[in-house]
């Protein structure tokens, strides 16, 4: 009788799954607290598969901030995007950002980028690129619906569509901030009109 034990085969997992696991313990813990234990529970694999799918810790968190930046991260985008009138698209941007800093599945507040990203970015290398691209990103595609509407005529032809872009994100961000301090969303719910109308509010004589 042959004792040997045969190798066991890899363990399947999804990928994209197992990812977006990694946000959550990166998230919640943070860059440096977040253990290689917690990571393989948290994403339901096990070390060897860890290393040989994703590398080494460094180059999973690299990884986790590419899959929140270009997926999980783009409702508020979604929402701005889908809604045909553009008072209706800024203010569905700004309640999707406010829902998802108070409601987010996980149990975090916030934003990945801002809660634990940010506070990583001059310590961990590779990490301030990356998080400055995605800003960019952002700037660019909020930018480019204020673009649409100034084809349309529904925006003043010299409305300043990256400037408001970028007041855009800095508002989302500011909810993220309020958020991370507890307060709740029909708090910042209640100004909302306000802060649409900041965005939009424009002199076409200047």
């Amino acid at each position: 009788m042959n004792n040997t034990k045969k190798a066991g085969r890899p363990r399947k997992f999804n990928r994209d799954e197992a990812l977006l696991a990694a946000v959550n313990v990166f998230w919640a813990k943070g860059y440096d607290g977040a253990s290689l234990k917690d990571l393989t529970e948290g994403m339901g694999i096990n070390g060897p598969s860890l290393y040989a799918t994703f590398g080494d810790k460094h180059a999973l968190y690299l990884q986790a901030i590419d899959r929140y930046s270009t997926n999980d991260a783009c409702a508020p985008l979604v929402a701005f995007e889908s809604e045909q009138d553009i008072t209706a698209a800024v203010r569905a941007f700004m309640v999707a950002a406010i829902d998802y800093a108070t409601h987010h599945k996980s149990g975090a507040r916030g934003c990945f980028l801002s809660a634990c990203v940010a506070t990583s970015a001059g310590e961990v290398e590779g990490v301030q690129p990356v998080l400055r691209q995605a800003i960019e990103d952002t700037d660019k595609r909020l930018a480019a619906r204020f673009d649409l509407e100034k084809e349309k005529g529904t925006l003043a032809a010299n409305f300043p569509s990256l400037e408001r872009a970028r007041l855009m994100f800095d508002l989302r961000q500011g909810h993220v901030f309020r958020a991370r301090a507890g307060l709740d969303g029909d708090t910042m719910l209640s100004d909302l009109d306000q802060r649409t109308a900041m965005v939009l509010r424009f002199d076409e004589g200047v």
